[in-house]
């Protein structure tokens, strides 16, 4: 299993992605807005940039980031 391009910790369970947080230029350079929300699982990944979201304090929060699966939650505008 491939780690994430990015792994991001959060203190909310629902977060927003647009690719382009650290890109020069903003958010013309990376993909729509979508809106993710962590499960109990205490992770989500975008379905855009596989980065991954990581809720502080959650069963997810610490462990090897190679060793949990991809999941990709259903984002809404």
């Amino acid at each position: 299993m491939i780690a994430p391009p990015e792994t991001l910790r959060v203190s909310h369970a629902r977060v927003s992605c647009d690719g382009a947080t650290d890109i020069p230029g903003g958010a013309s350079l990376g993909h729509p807005r979508v809106f993710l929300q962590i499960d109990e699982q205490g992770y989500v990944d975008c379905g855009y940039c596989d980065r991954r979201f990581v809720l502080i304090g959650g069963p997810a929060d610490g462990v090897d980031p190679a060793t949990l699966h991809d999941i990709a939650s259903g984002a809404s505008l």
